[in-house]
């Protein structure tokens, strides 16, 4: 099968995974809107993939994450991006091989965001924990104070005001230090579990990125056409999407609110899989 060049097919020639895929990414979404507002269910806390370490994860996470979205955009793009890319590449694989390599960057593109993450917490945690070990009143009120806050985080202030109990500040006021180590030694602990919990993941992008990936690979001299107008060869999109993934996740733009690891994540186990599947079959199919 040869493909020269790519323009997109008719909406109703779908290949059967794309479009059940697309089904239900839909109505998940739908489901997610009504669920908060009739019932004040966040079905994005619960399906969304939460830190492995944290007390909110669950190994379904694992699925379910990559089938939920922030908002309608997020969802819009991973799936034109699905139907644009995983349309051809089911054609040419088939059902079976193109959900196996679905998932399986999507949950690489999990395992890649989450170590990234683990070693960017991974300090914060270690002084958690040796102050849980050695606690001590004068190194908790610095953590606490905005001005030399050790998690360098509005979040942390947000949690001191929500979380530290009036008994703290009576207990250092009536000269019981004890009970105040006892109390902040339990709001270290709150902290810690609200820490892990926070980064919690949603959408298809790992594995629409590993899509683009495969499709790169697969199809390398096809032309895409960049707002319908510049054409481009598949390989150098390809190449230049990864690039500035990279520089992005590198510049560390927590502020963008986008796992940029992840999207490589997606792409770096996609490359192994079809490099494993090219090496045990003359073909891939």
């Amino acid at each position: 099968m040869s493909y020269q060049q790519f323009r997109p097919n008719s909406f109703n020639i779908l290949p059967l995974v794309v479009k059940n895929l697309l089904i239900i990414n839909g109505l998940l979404f739908l489901s997610t809107l009504a669920m908060e507002t009739q019932f004040g269910i966040d079905l994005g806390n619960i399906l969304g993939l939460h830190f492995p370490l944290s007390n909110d994860f669950r190994p379904y996470q694992l699925i379910t994450y990559m089938f939920m979205h922030g908002s309608f955009m997020h969802l819009f793009f991973n799936m034109f991006a699905l139907w644009m890319f995983g349309n051809t590449l089911e054609n040419y694989w088939g059902p079976k091989r193109f959900l196996t390599y679905y998932l399986i960057t999507g949950i690489g593109a999990a395992f890649c965001h989450y170590a990234i993450v683990y070693i960017e917490m991974k300090p914060a945690l270690d002084y958690i924990e040796n102050y849980i070990a050695n606690p001590s009143l004068q190194e908790f009120q610095n953590f606490i104070d905005p001005a030399q806050l050790k998690m360098n985080s509005q979040e942390a202030v947000n949690h001191y005001n929500d979380l530290i109990p009036r008994a703290f500040s009576q207990a250092i006021a009536s000269n019981n230090l004890k009970e105040a180590l006892l109390i902040s030694v339990d709001y270290m602990q709150i902290y810690k579990a609200d820490l892990l919990n926070a980064p919690v993941v949603l959408g298809a992008s790992g594995s629409v990125f590993g899509i683009l990936l495969a499709f790169g690979m697969l199809f390398p001299n096809t032309l895409l056409y960049i707002y319908f107008a510049i054409p481009i060869k598949a390989k150098w999109f390809v190449i230049l999407y990864g690039a500035a993934e990279l520089y992005s996740g590198l510049a560390n733009n927590s502020g963008d609110n986008v796992a940029h690891f992840a999207h490589l994540g997606g792409m770096l186990f996609g490359f192994f899989l079809i490099k494993y599947w090219q090496k045990n079959s003359n073909k891939i199919y």
